[in-house]
């Protein structure tokens, strides 16, 4: 995790890496170059065992306010010089599918595949991609002075980010549409409401509470479970009948309990607390890469 990187900062404490978009005279607006930024921290993340979680948060004022608009010809970084189909779109790792994908997918996909639990520090404004890109994420907490705002609407384009499918399992469809084509801000509060954020925070409390939740979803906890079960909650809920996730039920379950899980047992038995020695980057039991690689695509 040691790469120079212009749009964000990034720091590990006590097994926590704090991503920060970091363009704050910008409001932290997206650019092409933060969403390659991100999209690789989140695949780097999943070979630092150092790293137990994930939180994201903003620089100055402003968690992320939305795509870059200032930047010349296309603002979306999208080649426009194409026209792509359907068709072009079934291999999403092919070098020239790059120039027609969204950027904000790119993130969210990412996210998405991470094996280690990501939280949202929303510290303010989160607008447009700023938005969408925390629908990915597993938490979200807020500052009383944050801000959301899906307003696709208003500039005549249409959700990103892969929101389309992040935004109904979070708040439910008939809530999706209204936050969608309504394209209004909501504040702290609205956003706890909808559904949307987890708590809300003093803006000198919230990476403290952030943290908080990460270190109860991953202290003590093993890697490989912890990331086999995210993965599992998010892949196997969206699957047309309970069967086929008793079939990843079953693997996970068979591999967990010779491992990591043996010890979870013993150590329950001996009233001690576990020593986990599972990594997530090398000990994913062998049947995971090609799971993965059936229930969506890479980023």
């Amino acid at each position: 995790m040691d790469a120079e990187l212009n749009t964000l900062r990034r720091e590990v404490q006590d097994g926590i890496l704090t991503v920060t978009l970091h363009r704050p005279e910008m409001l932290n607006a997206f650019t092409v170059e933060m969403s390659d930024e991100l999209a690789a921290t989140f695949r780097e993340v999943n070979d630092c065992d150092e790293v137990r979680a994930v939180i994201v948060t903003g620089a100055g004022r402003a968690f992320c306010a939305g795509m870059d608009l200032t930047t010349d010809g296309n603002v979306f970084g999208l080649d426009e010089t194409l026209t792509p189909t359907l068709a072009d779109m079934d291999d999403l790792d092919q070098p020239g599918v790059r120039r027609v994908r969204d950027t904000g997918g790119r993130v969210t996909l990412a996210i998405h595949a991470c094996r280690k639990p990501v939280i949202a520090a929303i510290n303010g404004a989160a607008v447009g991609i700023g938005a969408t890109m925390t629908l990915a994420m597993d938490a979200r907490l807020g500052s009383t002075a944050a801000r959301f705002r899906l307003g696709f609407g208003r500039i005549g384009i249409v959700p990103e980010g892969a929101s389309s499918w992040f935004l109904p399992r979070i708040v439910g469809l008939p809530a999706a549409l209204d936050l969608v084509l309504s394209a209004e801000i909501l504040d702290a509060s609205a956003t706890v409401e909808a559904g949307l954020a987890r708590s809300i925070h003093e803006p000198d409390e919230l990476l403290a509470a952030a943290r908080a939740v990460a270190d109860r979803w991953t202290r003590g906890r093993s890697p490989v479970a912890t990331a086999l079960a995210r993965q599992m909650l998010y892949r196997n809920s969206a699957l047309p009948h309970p069967a086929e996730a008793h079939r990843v039920d079953s693997l996970a379950m068979f591999y967990t309990s010779i491992a990591d899980g043996a010890e979870g047992v013993a150590a329950f038995r001996d009233k001690r607390e576990p020593s986990f020695t599972g990594s997530s980057s090398t000990g994913m039991p062998a049947f995971y890469d090609e799971w993965i690689s059936t229930t969506g695509a890479r980023a």
